[in-house]
């Protein structure tokens, strides 16, 4: 069977379809050009997707104008991000679902490594891209995702603790006035609450342990009726299959009411290390998924329902297992 070529004489026009759609949500027209170009500056094979490499592309005989027009609208010009966001995906995610289901929503954040200390959040905390403490600004992202592809939807820069509580810092930076300090849990959840605001359709939540070792951020994924698979760090303390906290006593101790659970000295939960010591080999499974760097990524696995032991203490009855 003869496979059918792409018809390469439609892309100029589509590209320009799509250019369309985001500029009109940029509202005044003298950013409707600037913004075309800095997208086209951002399909180009540039080893820097920064505003300098990207003029000298696109006007090598007018550099410094068009290095000025891509710089204002990227650091100036008042458009909504959101609103841009929502055009592609508006464009974006009828084109990814088509053949393939909407699989997951990714929770995520990424780190920008940054020199100085004046960009608005920079700060020395851990950074993904170089593995380690560094200086940099962190950005927090929700994805939709099918089983070929995935598209940011939401996109919100982390502002540390230590820039929030220096309001003479933040105005110096420009950081508006109602902006105050979010965990990263807490800014993915925002997000996440936003998209359902909007009926995207929904999928299972994803995220690593930064997310997933927040027992508020699990649950309020639970109220919101999410499937979720998560990381958590192996001093997560659980209650083993088949065992819960003890039930509440049936009169009350000096300080304590008796409708609470407890535990006792002879029964404690495991941290999930020591559950997964617990058992037996032949009851963990090899699996690979892809091929890696390094050839194919595998793991062995096992799975096991369990109980969150997260303060059940002060409970009156036990967290459900999962």
């Amino acid at each position: 069977m003869k496979r059918r070529q792409p018809d390469f004489s439609r892309q100029p026009k589509r590209l320009q379809s799509y250019l369309d759609s985001l500029t009109r949500t940029v509202g005044h027209a003298d950013r409707v050009v600037p913004l075309e170009n800095y997208t086209k500056g951002l399909l180009l094979p540039l080893e820097r997707k920064s505003v300098e490499p990207m003029a000298a592309r696109l006007a090598p005989g007018n550099v410094r104008q068009m290095h000025q027009s891509l710089h204002h609208i990227v650091a100036d010009a008042a458009w909504s991000d959101a609103a841009l966001l929502k055009a592609v995906r508006d464009q974006v995610l009828p084109a990814m679902t088509r053949r393939h289901r909407l699989a997951a929503w990714i929770v995520d954040d990424t780190g920008f490594p940054k020199k100085g200390n004046h960009s608005v959040g920079v700060t020395r905390q851990y950074c993904g891209q170089v593995g380690k403490q560094e200086n940099c600004r962190i950005a927090v992202s929700v994805s939709l995702a099918t089983e070929q592809a995935s598209l940011p939807v939401r996109y919100q820069l982390y502002l540390p603790e230590v820039w929030a509580s220096d309001r003479k810092r933040c105005r110096k930076a420009g950081v508006p006035e109602e902006v105050r300090f979010q965990t990263k849990p807490e800014i993915a959840l925002a997000q996440i609450r936003s998209l359902l605001k909007e009926d995207v359709p929904r999928g299972v939540v994803l995220a690593d342990a930064s997310y997933g070792n927040d027992h508020s951020f699990r649950e309020e994924l639970e109220t919101l009726e999410f499937q979720y698979v998560v990381g958590i760090q192996s001093s997560t303390s659980v209650w083993p299959p088949g065992t819960a906290p003890l039930p509440p006593r049936t009169r009350s101790t000096p300080g304590r009411p008796a409708s609470l659970l407890r535990r006792d000295k002879h029964h404690q939960p495991l941290s999930a290390k020591e559950l997964a010591f617990c058992i037996s080999p032949g009851d963990w499974r090899r699996v690979s998924w892809r091929e890696g760097t390094r050839g194919t990524m595998h793991s062995r696995f096992t799975r096991q329902r369990v109980r969150v032991a997260h303060r059940d203490y002060w409970r009156s009855e036990p967290h459900p297992e999962q």
